[in-house]
């Protein structure tokens, strides 16, 4: 009788009304080759969730439905959910495409370079309505300004026009964060620290596994497709949003202290009382 391989690399996805690109990235690590998965999907609050019914019958994941408890603790319960212990742990944003050789090439990237507690790479935008990548970066690793802002490197930037080699990196893009399990084993199933509701708890991530020694590489040869809609003009994006955004900033520097912390203070307060 044959035995089921066991997995190595999970995968933990958080899901929110992620109805659109849900399918495509599920899709994609169906055709992952030479590796096998373990998956789990925290579904955190979607208004319908009839759709992963559907979904949980043609992919193999294990899902869990919770109310909208933030990305951070959502992504937790994920990490404790999996039962595997595989070496390779991915957390993925719903919205993101693999290529069929990612975890293969990731694999690879994790086992040449053992001081690194993750592996990233290129990420491409993605159009979501026309189902195929773009010509622009949505990032090449997270980076900070003189004044203490954190960016996505090349976000916007055409694919053609940037060149970029093997490097280590100050923090990584949330979109595709795939670590090393024994690097995620001192926080007791704690990965994203959960005072973060949404956005900058992959950046306090990467700054603690630095803060313990562990490197952060950057691989131009691993490229995954992300359609978040960073496109979109300050405008457009909900003051609710921005002010979360704002106050993750606060949180970031006071669990990190930093002089950044004036830089995010000021912020915070434009946002919420002037609602820039």
């Amino acid at each position: 009788m044959a035995h089921k391989k066991k997995p190595e690399v999970s995968v933990v996805i958080v899901s929110h009304n992620s109805q659109v690109m849900l399918p495509l990235c599920l899709e994609a690590l169906r055709q992952q080759v030479e590796v096998s998965l373990e998956q789990v999907i925290v579904d955190s609050g979607s208004t319908d969730t009839r759709y992963l019914n559907r979904l949980q019958k043609r992919y193999p994941f294990r899902l869990i439905k919770i109310d909208n408890i933030g990305y951070a603790r959502a992504n937790n319960m994920g990490y404790k959910a999996l039962t595997s212990q595989s070496e390779i742990v991915i957390f993925l944003n719903p919205d993101v495409v693999l290529p069929y050789d990612y975890c293969r090439k990731l694999q690879k990237g994790m086992a040449a370079d053992l001081s690194s507690a993750v592996v990233s790479g290129m990420l491409v935008g993605f159009d979501a309505n026309r189902r195929r990548p773009s010509q622009y970066l949505d990032s090449t690793g997270v980076f900070r300004s003189w004044y203490g802002r954190w960016y996505d490197r090349d976000q916007g930037r055409r694919v053609a026009d940037v060149k970029r080699s093997r490097q280590y990196l100050p923090a990584v893009c949330g979109a595709v964060f795939a670590c090393r399990r024994t690097a995620l084993e001192a926080d007791n199933g704690l990965v994203f620290d959960p005072d973060f509701f949404l956005y900058k708890e992959d950046i306090e991530l990467s700054l603690r596994l630095r803060e313990r020694g562990w490197s952060l590489l950057f691989d131009p040869h691993l490229i995954a497709y992300h359609a978040r809609g960073w496109q979109k003009k300050r405008s457009e994006v909900s003051w609710l949003l921005r002010k979360i955004a704002a106050q993750s900033e606060v949180i970031l520097y006071r669990k990190h202290p930093s002089p950044y912390m004036v830089w995010a203070m000021c912020k915070y307060l434009l946002v919420r009382w002037a609602g820039v």
